[in-house]
């Protein structure tokens, strides 16, 4: 996938593998993704977690048909990180046809839990 000029690439987020039930993106924790008092963004991790449930979502539906939107994330964060990386982890919890629910494990490079999010996902005809 391109993330040329996109959110993806100004956070650094790399793609490590994508299948419809499992997708894993990668991110720095640097300048790009820190808050002021240099600790990982909250809204970073949300960032991350939202686009791996989206374009897994986008891999199970028919592209030329429809248009996957976000509609709902939330997020508990429970680790705090410097520097690094984190592993966003995506998996769906419901495929339907209208709608799809995905969690997301975020882990650091030892495989501590620093988010946990939930990413609901609405498939639109396109017109």
């Amino acid at each position: 996938m391109d993330y040329e000029n996109t959110l993806l690439e100004a956070l650094g987020i790399e793609t490590v593998s994508l299948e419809q039930d499992r997708v894993i993106m990668t991110m720095p924790v640097d300048h790009r993704t820190h808050q002021p008092a240099g600790l990982l963004h909250g809204g970073a991790n949300i960032a991350l977690a939202e686009s791996a449930a989206s374009i897994g979502a986008f891999l199970n539906v028919d592209a030329a048909k429809y248009n996957v939107f976000g509609i709902e994330i939330n997020a508990n964060h429970v680790k705090s990180k410097r520097e690094g990386n984190v592993t966003a982890t995506a998996e769906p919890v419901h495929k339907g046809k209208t709608t799809m629910v995905w969690q997301i494990r975020i882990t650091d490079e030892h495989g501590n839990l620093i988010c946990l999010s939930r990413c609901t996902i609405g498939i639109v005809p396109k017109k």
